[in-house]
């Protein structure tokens, strides 16, 4: 009704609307997004290891930073709870840590989620009081308080305290913009003796891949030009879409995604938030993926546990750790993608039904780490594989399959291995992991990222 939207615009609705959206609409009855029964499968579903080493990391990182007092937990986009149950059951092992936690902070916007989450930490028959900070219950390994937020901006920040946050599977359901560069033709000045016939075939040829892009022009040369999510005409096919194959058996999308013919606020803006995407604005067609949103949740993790200007922190303490699906180095592009029941679908079929993502830039959530504090430093990112393997992994379960039956050992074996494949595609390869630390001047390594356990 209102035209073309951006895509974050798009991916806000169908992922986090009040009526209809994927996280927050009402659930369909039976319906689970999660799990087997669901669209897809996390690590800590995968395996309980995968949550018992984030546990161990955040042992190993309190001790090395001298056990500061004022610990709180904080997850965001803690799905079912289920890497923070297993979080909770191993650190309630280090008494001196357990102790040191005054509060869990759970970063959810989805009510149902949060009930689900509630159940799991606290107990089914726990009750969640409604605060002016959120909503509130007690943990049952910790005795401590469990906070839901709606926002990171809903937890509280204090100097005087340590949070150590985990953020997995978060930042790639963050709605993105995408931007293609475009070579725009200069307006050419008509000459005083000449009639519109004329005028109209002295200037340049424009493609059809530009458009009519001259008309908002201020000059020719290289614009950022937005990707725009508008309906798709009646009787169009998935051929002329260019739908892959893989996913044809679905209805054919109703929305698709083009090129602004025009300049729009975004375009004007966000390509000049980072000196890397300046750098490709000489470079015809090329693409970018900017997600405002991880760049303001990496700042707030930042200035939390290093400071910033507007609230200094005398003593930098804490730590936070990203694990995600992303490139290493490299700027994502053309990596939205939709899952529904295990399989790939379009992002633009099914709005709210259907989840989507995209990949991480990590080297964007370290620069906005670093710029929104000086109290902060930068680990990684690494493969999942590296960070695992360094953590022990095998270690661990070699332990846990000792203690079962051969069968249920076969799939203890068979879920670590998941989450450390190297091979195309597989776990260890396609996600990272990345660390925020008090700045040390890189004296100390994290466990996980080349260093040791140090106390």
């Amino acid at each position: 009704m209102t035209g073309p939207v951006p895509l974050a615009s798009y991916m806000r609705m169908c992922l986090t609307a009040d009526v209809g959206g994927y996280y927050t609409g009402a659930i369909e009855q039976g319906r689970d997004q999660f799990g087997q029964r669901g669209d897809f499968i996390t690590s800590p579903e995968i395996s309980q290891v995968f949550g018992e080493l984030i546990g161990i990391w955040f042992v190993a990182e309190w001790m090395s930073q001298g056990k500061p007092k004022g610990v709180e937990l904080i997850e965001v986009g803690p799905g079912r709870g289920t890497l923070m149950d297993d979080m909770l059951r191993t650190i309630k092992n280090f008494p001196a840590l357990a102790k040191s936690v005054e509060a869990i902070y759970m970063v959810e916007a989805s009510k149902e989620l949060r009930e689900t989450q509630k159940n799991l930490l606290c107990g089914k028959d726990a009750v969640m009081e409604k605060t002016e900070a959120g909503w509130r219950s007690t943990s049952k390994y910790l005795n401590v308080p469990v906070i839901w937020a709606e926002t990171i901006k809903g937890v509280p920040q204090s100097a005087d305290k340590a949070p150590f946050i985990v953020a997995h599977e978060f930042f790639d359901a963050l709605p993105i913009h995408a931007f293609q560069v475009v070579n725009v033709p200069a307006p050419v000045k008509p000459k005083p003796d000449t009639d519109k016939t004329q005028q109209s075939e002295q200037e340049p040829p424009i493609s059809a891949a530009v458009l009519d892009k001259s008309k908002d022009a201020n000059g020719g040369g290289f614009q950022w030009r937005e990707m725009v999510v508008s309906p798709v005409p009646e009787g169009t096919t998935h051929a002329d879409l260019g739908t892959p194959k893989s996913e044809q058996h679905a209805p054919v999308p109703e929305f698709q995604m083009t090129l602004s013919p025009s300049v729009t606020k975004h375009s004007k803006y966000l390509p000049d938030m980072s000196p890397r995407y300046k750098a490709l604005k000489n470079t015809d067609h090329a693409l970018i993926e900017v997600c405002p949103d991880a760049s303001l949740y990496a700042s707030e993790f930042a200035a939390r546990i290093g400071g910033s200007a507007k609230q200094p922190k005398p003593k930098p303490s804490g730590a936070a750790l990203v694990l995600d699906y992303g490139p290493l180095d490299t700027i994502p592009i053309n990596s939205l993608r939709g899952i529904r029941q295990h399989k790939r679908v379009s992002p633009f079929s099914e709005p709210g039904l259907v989840d989507l993502s995209v990949d991480v830039d990590f080297m964007g959530l370290a620069e906005a780490a670093l710029n929104a504090s000086e109290g902060v430093e930068i680990h990684g990112p690494v493969t999942q594989a590296a960070f695992l393997e360094a953590m022990g992994i095998s270690e661990r379960a070699s332990m846990l399959a000792k203690k079962t039956s051969p069968e249920r050992a076969k799939e203890i074996e068979k879920a670590w291995k998941r989450l450390v494949d190297r091979g195309p595609g597989g776990m260890g390869k396609v996600y990272k992991a990345l660390a925020i630390l008090p700045e040390n001047d890189g004296r100390r390594r994290p466990v996980g990222f080349g260093g040791d356990v140090t106390a």
